[in-house]
């Protein structure tokens, strides 16, 4: 894999060197090459095949570099078409994004601070979107070893991403939608590299 970004730069931070291809496990779609650093910044943290601990650095991932990282996730072409993210991401983002406010809080001196550790869990795939649900919880809070904040169906999960994106993002959620891509092939294939930009930063 080293061979094979060798002499590219990194597609989202832009400055290191490449070191693997980032892809759409969903899809089966290559993304673009990307450092070690953002590749790591952008796996959600499993704790088990469908269930996610929501780490810190999703606040960079959707809300300080937001619009970057969709532009990056959307380069599959079958994200893209959906207007939606593969549903570890769209999990993650649900719990982040869309139910922290319902996370309680605890008074700690003079301030309040959100307890426990924030995860989401769901059931079914992206595949039976009717009956997948999303369920966000905090683990080791003290009103409730594992406290159910939130279950959400997989499909209002996507409209409510829908609308921020739209918000977030107006460029990256123009160039979405099905319309924009009515010719996606069934089987997954790699993006085409693009190499007409400046140097080696586009792909």
């Amino acid at each position: 894999m080293s061979r094979k970004v060798a002499g590219w730069t990194c597609a989202v931070c832009r400055t290191a060197p490449a070191a693997v291809l980032d892809h759409c496990h969903e899809h089966g779609y290559v993304r673009a090459p990307v450092c070690s650093s953002c590749n790591t910044l952008e796996r959600p943290d499993h704790l088990y095949s469908n269930d996610i601990r929501v780490a810190g650095r999703y606040t960079r991932l959707f809300d300080a570099d937001a619009a970057g990282w969709l532009d990056h996730w959307h380069r599959c072409p079958g994200c893209r078409t959906r207007t939606t993210l593969p549903l570890p991401h769209l999990a993650a983002w649900t719990a982040h994004t869309a139910c922290r406010t319902l996370r309680p809080a605890h008074r700690e001196g003079r301030a309040r601070r959100p307890c426990g550790v924030l995860r989401v869990s769901w059931t079914g795939s992206q595949n039976a979107p009717r009956s997948c649900l999303l369920t966000v919880s905090v683990d080791f809070c003290p009103s409730g070893e594992h406290r159910v904040l939130a279950q959400v169906p997989y499909l209002e999960a996507v409209g409510r991403f829908r609308s921020w994106l739209a918000e977030t993002a107006p460029a990256v959620a123009a160039a979405a939608g099905p319309d924009c891509l009515d010719g996606l092939p069934a089987l997954p294939r790699p993006v085409i590299a693009d190499t007409s930009g400046e140097g080696l930063a586009l792909f």
